[in-house]
């Protein structure tokens, strides 16, 4: 829920992990400020430049395979999925919707890496622009946060 109290998180400090984002290009404008908000965020909690991997892949259901691959790799301690799913007139929303958080869901808990899930799911274009800002840093912020959790918790 965009503005809700979500709490006081610990001091997040980014400064020893490697972080890896996958974007879909669908609705490419937004994604892309998502991805900047993102990457502005990480770095302001110490998070290196040369510690942030930033790929694109088509659209939302896509988003899950290529996350599968960089959490087989081993090499970052927590991934980013961003996209935009817009309602249009068809089912086609809610399949996207479902199965692409569920699939993001799916590779988190079966590799034991946190995914901050930053795919918006919105009614028109107006909400997702009036989200990126947010959720694009929320999304910063909770791949730091669970990645230094599972560190401690492990």
């Amino acid at each position: 829920m965009q503005g809700a109290d979500k709490g006081s998180a610990p001091r997040l400090d980014g400064s020893d992990l490697r972080v890896a984002i996958v974007q879909a290009r669908f609705n490419a404008a937004i994604t892309d400020a998502l991805a900047e908000h993102c990457v502005n965020e990480l770095v302001l909690l110490g998070v290196q430049r040369k510690h942030i991997r930033h790929v694109g892949v088509p659209g939302a259901l896509e988003v899950a395979i290529a996350l599968q691959a960089l959490a087989d790799s081993d090499d970052h301690d927590a991934l980013i999925a961003l996209g935009c799913i817009i309602r249009g007139e068809t089912y086609h929303f809610e399949l996207v919707a479902n199965e692409s958080g569920a699939a993001v869901t799916r590779v988190s808990l079966d590799h034991g890496v946190p995914i901050a899930n930053a795919i918006l799911t919105v009614e028109n274009e107006a909400q997702a622009w009036a989200r990126t800002e947010e959720k694009g840093r929320d999304a910063a912020r909770v791949a730091v946060e669970m990645a230094n959790l599972l560190e401690d918790l492990t």
